[in-house]
């Protein structure tokens, strides 16, 4: 084939009667771009994708689509006729990335109702305010989840449904013998319609809880067809004709699944792509090599902190990875010397990233190849199905090169957060989403995040609402004063860093061991700094945050 302009590649693959065709719809009073030829609903995708190819492995068990596709319809008859769940109703999951995780979801969006990923890092007060947020009416948990879960009052009309569980705690129940007792069913029958809600993650903003983020089947799956859409698009501006794989495509689950990520990247992208997906216990690099020389497994995505440490285990020589073709990023931008380092640690693998949100289903922009071993600081062009610009503070759009903040608008877009009308109304101007973020796109659409807005730290892709974590800090008795801020890691992109002032007879480590009890462990403070006096603040009274951050980074430099 040969290579032809991103214009002419554009054109031709979104143009009439083509696979990944493009059209003008509304779509909730907005005028969207939609693919002709996209499933009505995430069920129609997983009935048209239920082959007898390996599907799900962990550890010695192994699930072909169709088997798994059978366990969701079992699990989703048990969530009709024991958890009482009808037609938009949340079911929560909160568990790490078993198998079960994947099979509730897709039972859950199967039948009409929205599945909640619930953050497994979250201890006993966050999971209990998710539950209650959502309005869950069955939470379907795994030990760790229900042991926490059980450390509260019980929650008002919940159903709960233990998932790999010796202890059967807060009146949980096994999910594996109610389906067990189901026997084989067919799914049961449901009407979907493509706007309906499917799904909701909760993500940390600047300030306050986590907030729900509803995703509809069709925004979801915008999401997956522009991935597609994307990559031929690159394939035709290379002029290559891609040859059928040798053996089945395969890929680590080496992320959380409640991050879009992993739910989007990982997982659900693997039924049209009829991918295998490996699901990791939890993330440790020589584990991960091991599995993807043994499962021959054909594309990690991670964040930068993922994929840093694969590349160091990659350049010890010790695994075969040369089946490794793609090693993707996401949540969080990597450093240019990374990028190079991926281009050069693996025999046949290129890097790729983008930016996303959850507010966006995880798309936005994406790079690839060799436009990204060229353009390491860019997190690419914008994906098809949305619309990027950047505008100064006065709401005026910048021009080429100039920096502003970043906004968007499109398919994958959310329509607003949960039960949040005024964060919804303060994130949107018109139909365009405020991502937070300062950027720039450059003459050829290349889009460069360079700074954010928003008071939000991204440690390796957790997102971490700096109000959050203060506002533990000042539960604390002795602390009258707190500011927390990102400080840069070479590793994990960026650690948790805090300044307080309080009683004379604050003692740090007693205040690590309190905040233990109300912070995940990946929001907890690495880096904790005590104040000798009250920390400074403008005339009207606010923190100067930018001021106590730089004074904190010159004094950790400094030893």
């Amino acid at each position: 084939m040969t290579p032809i302009s991103r214009t002419q590649a554009i054109a031709e693959v979104t143009g009439p009667n083509q696979p990944y065709e493009l059209i003008d719809a509304t779509v909730n009073g907005r005028q969207v771009r939609v693919h002709r030829n996209a499933p009505a609903s995430l069920r129609e995708m997983y009935e048209a994708t239920a082959t007898d190819l390996p599907f799900l492995v962990y550890q010695d068990e192994r699930w072909t689509f169709a088997q798994a596709w059978a366990e969701s319809a079992r699990i989703a008859q048990v969530l009709l006729t024991h958890g009482g769940v009808r037609h938009g109703d949340r079911v929560a999951i909160a568990m790490r990335n078993y198998p079960e995780w994947m099979m509730a979801f897709a039972a859950i969006t199967s039948i009409g109702a929205i599945a909640v990923a619930v953050n497994a890092h979250w201890q006993a007060d966050e999971l209990a305010y998710g539950l209650l947020d959502c309005g869950a009416k069955v939470v379907i948990a795994d030990q760790e989840r229900l042991d926490r879960l059980a450390e509260r009052d019980p929650l008002p009309n919940l159903c709960v449904l233990g998932v790999r569980s010796e202890r059967l705690v807060g009146g949980a129940q096994s999910l594996a013998a109610l389906t067990h007792a189901v026997g084989d069913v067919a799914m049961p029958a449901a009407q979907i319609a493509s706007d309906d809600l499917a799904m909701m993650l909760y993500t940390s903003g600047s300030t306050g809880q986590p907030k729900g983020v509803p995703s509809t089947h069709r925004a979801v799956l915008a999401a997956l067809l522009s991935w597609e859409t994307d990559r031929v698009i690159a394939e035709r501006v290379a002029g290559i004709t891609p040859a059928a794989p040798a053996e089945q495509p395969g890929t680590l689950l080496a992320v959380p699944l409640f991050h879009v990520t992993g739910l989007l990247a990982s997982y659900v992208a693997g039924y049209r792509a009829q991918r295998r997906t490996v699901c990791m216990y939890r993330w440790d690099p020589h584990v991960a090599a091991k599995l993807i020389q043994t499962e021959r497994l054909s594309s990690i995505y991670g964040p930068a902190a993922v994929t840093g440490d694969l590349v160091r285990v990659a350049e010890t020589g010790e695994y075969d990875l040369s089946t490794l073709l793609v090693v993707g990023g996401g949540g969080a931008p990597r450093a240019p010397e990374q990028v190079k380092r991926i281009g050069a640690s693996f025999g046949n693998a290129m890097p790729n990233t983008g930016w996303g949100m959850t507010e966006t289903n995880a798309i936005g922009c994406g790079i690839s190849g060799e436009d990204y071993l060229t353009h390491p600081d860019s997190s690419g062009r914008c994906a098809q199905v949305l619309q990027l610009k950047v505008i100064d503070e006065h709401g005026h759009e910048r021009q080429p090169g100039e920096r502003g903040e970043l906004l968007v608008r499109g398919t994958s877009v959310f329509t607003g957060y949960w039960n949040r009308p005024q964060a919804t109304a303060d994130s949107f101007i018109d139909d365009w989403f405020r991502t937070g973020d300062i950027a720039y796109i450059d003459e050829e659409g290349f889009v460069y995040i360079v700074d954010r807005l928003k008071e939000l730290i991204i440690r390796g892709g957790e997102n971490i609402g700096c109000g959050q974590v203060e506002a533990a800090l000042l539960m604390h008795p002795q602390v009258h004063e707190a500011s927390v801020f990102a400080v840069p890691d070479e590793r994990l992109g960026e650690e948790v860093g805090a300044v307080v002032y309080g009683d004379e007879g604050l003692e740090l480590d007693a205040l690590r061991e309190f905040l233990s009890a109300h912070l995940a462990r990946f929001e907890m403070p690495r880096y904790l700094m005590r104040a000798t006096q009250p920390l400074p603040r403008t005339p009207s009274g606010k923190i100067l945050r930018r001021e106590i951050r730089a004074n904190a980074l010159q004094e950790l430099d400094a030893g």
